[in-house]
């Protein structure tokens, strides 16, 4: 049995979790890029930072609800590798039109470069909506059900990875770097791409259905009514609202409470993504390859908890004096960062304990000529649920609720899960 790490040494998946990773890279180093570069040099207003966030956040999600279903079918019907190499062409355009926008915006016109940079994060939405089904349901054809597991945990580590590392490099290049860096990693993908091997349809072939919300609705009800199907579906969805609740306030609760810098903003939602990824390895070792919601409920308590300390901690921060942001050296030198840097952790580490294995159950759970129309209507849902999570942070904001305090929402939400889980490990395990 080969085992999970080992499976980067296969030219059956290595090629996929190098796609994948820089797809992921290059998706988040633009959209930080572009989030940093709106709240530290163009707004001036912690309200105004989230509503564009959280703006978008939705824009990037409106796909989901729209093509999930015809992307799904389109995976199970064409070959899958096909798709890849369509994908990542058409990444390489919507980088040039973002990159446009960011070096239009940084020479003064703010307007026409918004628009151009908002326009590329709805195109990357769709990007993602054709490869998300892919990258989970062409697994079950290129590997043993004993390796499902392991390349999903590696899928998700390195998927995180690879946004700590796209989060970082934004924080610390410039605009016009951020410019150039984005269209050398589109084309080095489009290169990986085109090495992943093919992966055909599998079963009878299908009637696609190209109306998005008849599409949908059947592509949810064919899918939902399998118990173990639903509860998995419904917890990735909660966890995923959490996570779009966390990466709106994020930025404005960095620059306007803990008072610093881009780079430091840059640190901490890369923090966020590097716990994940340590929890997606964490989870695949403790359950030893075998498919599991055992740790599911507690890991997702325990990332709650974590929620709340942070929440606690950062009111005990003290601000940078009038005027001034703390850098990342200066910010590390305060007495609680260490602290507010160890609950950060604490949360994705949880956070990727909890959700890797509910991903296996998609893929596990149908037929492989199933396995990406699964995928697709847990996309639906999970999209619906972050559109929902944002809108939720926008009607919040609104009615004077700060950063600090909505991650309590976000506490209460991982009970939710944690009993959504708990269901799921009865149902299953």
């Amino acid at each position: 049995m080969i085992s999970a790490l080992g499976l980067l040494k296969e030219r059956r998946f290595l090629p996929l979790f190098v796609t994948q990773f820089l797809g992921a890279f290059n998706d988040n180093f633009f959209k930080t890029a572009m989030v940093l570069f709106a709240t530290y040099q163009i707004f001036n207003d912690a309200e105004v930072e989230s509503n564009f966030n959280a703006l978008a956040t939705g824009l990037s999600l409106l796909p989901f609800f729209l093509l999930s279903a015809l992307s799904g079918q389109l995976a199970d019907t064409i070959d899958k590798a096909k798709i890849i190499r369509l994908v990542k062409t058409a990444e390489i355009l919507i980088m040039l039109g973002g990159s446009a926008g960011l070096l239009i915006a940084a020479a003064g016109h703010t307007r026409i470069g918004m628009g151009l940079m908002l326009a590329a994060v709805l195109c990357l939405g769709v990007h993602s909506t054709f490869f998300g089904p892919i990258k989970y349901a062409i697994l079950p054809q290129h590997l043993d059900r004993d390796h499902v597991l392991g390349g999903t945990g590696l899928i998700e580590a390195g998927t995180y990875l690879a946004i700590l590392l796209g989060t970082v490099l934004a924080g610390w290049l410039s605009v016009e770097g951020s410019a150039v860096g984005v269209l050398i990693v589109a084309v080095i993908g489009w290169v990986a791409g085109r090495q992943v091997p093919p992966a055909p349809r599998e079963g009878p072939p299908l009637a696609l259905n190209y109306n998005p919300f008849t599409a949908s609705w059947r592509l949810i009800g064919a899918t939902m009514h399998i118990p173990r199907l639903f509860l998995s579906i419904c917890a990735i969805s909660f966890f995923w609202t959490i996570g779009a609740v966390l990466i709106i306030i994020f930025p404005p609760l960095v620059k306007n409470i803990l008072t610093a810098d881009e780079r430091v903003a840059s640190l901490v939602i890369a923090i966020f993504s590097v716990g994940i990824a340590i929890g997606s390895i964490v989870i695949n070792t403790m359950l030893r390859g075998r498919i599991s919601a055992k740790f599911a409920p507690a890991s997702v308590i325990a990332m709650g908890g974590f929620v709340v300390l942070f929440s606690l901690l950062v009111r005990t921060w003290t601000p940078a004096p009038e005027g001034q942001l703390y850098g990342v050296l200066a910010f590390i030198a305060e007495p609680h960062a260490i602290l507010i840097v160890l609950s950060l952790v604490g949360i994705a580490i949880t956070g990727g304990m909890f959700v890797v294995p509910l991903y296996a159950f998609l893929t596990t759970t149908v037929t492989k000529d199933q396995t990406a129309r699964t995928v697709a209507a847990n996309n639906v849902v999970n999209s619906g649920a972050m559109v929902i999570g944002s809108v939720a942070v926008l009607a919040l904001t609104a009615a004077g609720v700060t950063p600090e305090n909505m991650l309590f929402l976000v506490a209460a939400m991982c009970l939710l899960a944690a009993w959504l889980a708990q269901k799921l490990h009865l149902a299953c395990d």
